[in-house]
């Protein structure tokens, strides 16, 4: 199995050299104590937890998967005494308020203290994962009681929470939920109905669970604008925060799945199950979303896990597995064989892996920013600056989780490739790596649904082509900066013509939409993967332009570090960026041949 290493250097380099993290957190009002030092040693610490605690457990957790019994769910041997250490290195409340018992650090760190632990164990992290949003939920929506009942001992980790919003009728389309709340006369409601799909929706980590849950008053009207939202605790809280009883909220069965198989995903039945309203009544639908940026972004972290794990494991063997001879020549002529790192095709699926861990991690670090600036408005209780912030975030948040998650399932099925038949048989943990990013594309909304979020809603709806032009803006701005050093030529040139091009794209889009309104669904796959390698082509060039500077001045690490960044730029820019031209291709082709075959005609059986 993947022997994983945290990848410090890289962090550091992103952080301090090419985002410049240190001036950021100092502009933050939570950031003050995120000095470069105690960051360092936030890194270190969640590092070495990772290393040592939760990867050793990655492989076994798989292989024994979570159990079922009496309506009890039993996580996988290592997984309680991880989460112990877990809670008590505080890492649940290290981006939540100091008020509530957490560090109070900046929302970026969390994002970044996630990465590492999703990549050692992505079945783990999804305990204290899935805690967040319903935390995040109750700190933007609830009233102090709620805060103070509920959120101290979230925040400890030592309850855990969720999100329950799916149905076995509905998916994405929450419009559909039929789970009914009738009022009571304490002012609580009990709620009657079936969830699935809940992840970390039942286990034995945690004393108690917090459920936030969508669900339909008795007068309420129908469609989204009818869904309001409660907090469903597994055991009542009394007034002095001590549990009380169990509420009648069970679990039905876990799934049986793919992958993440050390994660339990329940089914949840509420009968009669005691809630308490968060929000105002019919706006369910709008505080859930809340985070929802946030949340998506969570998700994306997935996919640069994913691609980091599978590349981890990938090297080692590549540089150590022996196969033919190189067609340049003999390159070890002591050894039987050359190792496989010698073959060209071996070195375009490594540094594929490569470059979608590492340009996948600037982006995130990059949005990761954003995020902090929208957390501070909240904080700060500035709903103009969390409105600006969530908007330019929001542009980037279906790029981000759809492109990302999309890659890190490529580069997962590549470690499979590296490794040949041995990649197909568990041992090796390769293949795990690979069922384990399937999920990533599908839940949080698949790839299609955050395809037609980003074109159909936040460029054409909301902004008429807006967000692509600040961006593209951005962009050109930086190309300005570096045309005419000779070095980042070829970056600015390409990226020049990109910008000019996914303008282009935007507005024929909106044109042919005018009299095809399936144009916008047609084009909406393409035009999300066109956006992605683009943007990440951006961050690619960003840290070449970085890589170069260090080189010639000095920087923190070897030169050996930057010159490998400038090795992988160029490969991504010559070897996975032209993709990007068959997306543009295919966006702008007519419907008509997606559209024009009757739906009896698919088969002829």
């Amino acid at each position: 199995m993947p022997t994983y290493k945290a990848p410090l250097r890289d962090t550091r380099f992103l952080m301090n050299e090419v985002f410049d993290f240190p001036a950021h957190y100092a502009g933050l009002s939570n950031g003050g104590d995120a000095t470069p030092d105690m960051v360092d040693a936030i890194l270190g610490e969640c590092g070495r937890f990772c290393e040592e605690v939760l990867a050793p457990i990655n492989l076994s957790g798989d292989l024994e998967g979570c159990t079922f019994e009496n309506g009890e769910v039993t996580t996988p041997k290592g997984f309680k005494e991880a989460y112990e250490q877990f809670v008590a290195g505080g890492w649940q409340g290290l981006s939540h308020p100091a008020e509530y018992g957490g560090q109070g650090m900046p929302m970026s760190l969390g994002l970044i203290k996630s990465e590492m632990m999703g990549t050692a164990n992505w079945s783990f992290t999804m305990y204290p994962g899935l805690s967040l949003g319903c935390m995040n939920t109750i700190m933007q929506h609830g009233d102090d009681t709620q805060k103070n009942l509920y959120m101290p001992p979230l925040v400890e980790g030592r309850w855990t929470g969720t999100m329950c919003l799916t149905e076995p009728q509905c998916g994405t389309d929450l419009g559909q939920v039929k789970t009914k709340a009738e009022p009571q006369s304490d002012g609580s409601f009990k709620l009657t109905g079936t969830k699935i799909f809940i992840s970390a929706g039942e286990h034995d980590l945690a004393e108690n669970i917090i459920h936030i849950v969508l669900a339909r008053l008795p007068d309420a009207p129908a469609g989204t604008r009818g869904i309001s939202l409660f907090i469903v605790p597994k055991f009542l809280v009394n007034a002095d925060g001590s549990m009380g009883e169990r509420n009648p909220v069970t679990c039905g069965s876990i799934e049986h799945k793919m992958g993440i198989r050390a994660s339990a995903t329940a089914v949840l039945n509420f009968d009669g199950a005691v809630g308490y309203m968060i929000a105002k009544p019919n706006k369910g639908l709008e505080a859930m979303f809340t985070f929802m940026n946030t949340a998506r972004i969570g998700t994306a972290v997935q996919g640069v896990a994913h691609a980091e794990l599978s590349y981890q494991g990938s090297l080692p063997y590549a540089l150590e597995r022996r196969s033919m001879r190189s067609l340049s020549g003999k390159k070890e002529p002591d050894k039987v064989a050359d190792a496989l790192i010698w073959h060209p095709d071996v070195r375009r699926m490594l540094l594929t892996q490569k470059a979608f861990a590492e340009g996948g991690r600037a982006m995130i670090y990059f949005a990761a920013q954003y995020a902090d600036h929208m957390t501070n408005g909240i904080i700060e209780n500035d709903q103009k600056k969390y409105e600006y912030w969530d908007d330019k975030l929001g542009f980037f948040t279906p790029i981000l989780k759809g492109f990302l998650t999309e890659m890190g399932l490529e580069a997962a099925n590549i470690g499979m490739q590296v490794f040949g038949g041995h990649g197909y048989i568990k041992e090796h943990g390769m293949e795990q790596i690979a069922r384990d990013a399937r999920i990533a594309t599908l839940y949080e909304g698949t790839t299609g649904i955050q395809a037609l979020d980003l074109l159909g809603r936040k460029v054409l709806l909301t902004t008429r082509g807006k967000c692509v032009r600040d961006f593209t803006g951005d962009v050109l701005k930086f190309c300005g900066r570096h045309a005419r050093n000779k070095k980042m030529r070829r970056y600015v040139w390409d990226l020049t013509k990109l910008c000019a091009q996914w303008n282009y794209l935007t507005t024929r889009i909106m044109l042919a939409a005018r009299k095809e309104r399936d144009m916008v669904g047609a084009a909406s796959a393409d035009f999300l993967m066109y956006s992605g390698y683009v943007t990440m082509a951006y961050f690619w060039a960003l840290q070449a332009a970085v890589a170069q500077e260090k080189l010639e001045n000095g920087g923190a690490e070897q030169p050996e570090f930057y010159q490998a960044k400038l090795q992988t730029a160029e490969f991504y820019f010559e070897r996975l960026l032209p993709r990007a031209q068959a997306h543009a291709t295919s966006m702008l082709a007519p419907v008509k041949s997606l559209m024009q075959m009757d739906k009896d005609h698919f088969a002829f059986f």
